[in-house]
């Protein structure tokens, strides 16, 4: 993380790539082949990158699934027509 001062103010640069958290994790040999050759990733780092990604990404829909219906009023947004069909 670096931080930059200038005269009368200073901004905080965060480089993304250093905010990785190390762990050490036990992972079936079986299970990671079967992701490596169905997603074509080699690297574990990668794959379980790729996993973490999916699995948030799945848990939040179905969080966004539990919240429909709740509002049995509401009216569905107009859409509008694209023109590229025309």
């Amino acid at each position: 993380m670096g931080v930059d001062f200038c005269t009368n103010w200073c901004y905080l640069h965060i480089n993304v790539s250093e905010l990785v958290m190390r762990s050490t994790i036990n992972l079936d040999d079986s299970l990671m082949e079967r992701a490596k050759s169905l997603t074509g990733t080699k690297e574990t780092a990668a794959l379980v990158r790729q996993a973490l990604e999916t699995l948030v990404r799945v848990e939040s829909g179905k969080r966004l699934i539990a919240l429909g219906g709740t509002m049995p009023e509401a009216e569905a947004a107009p859409r509008r027509r694209s023109e590229v069909g025309k």
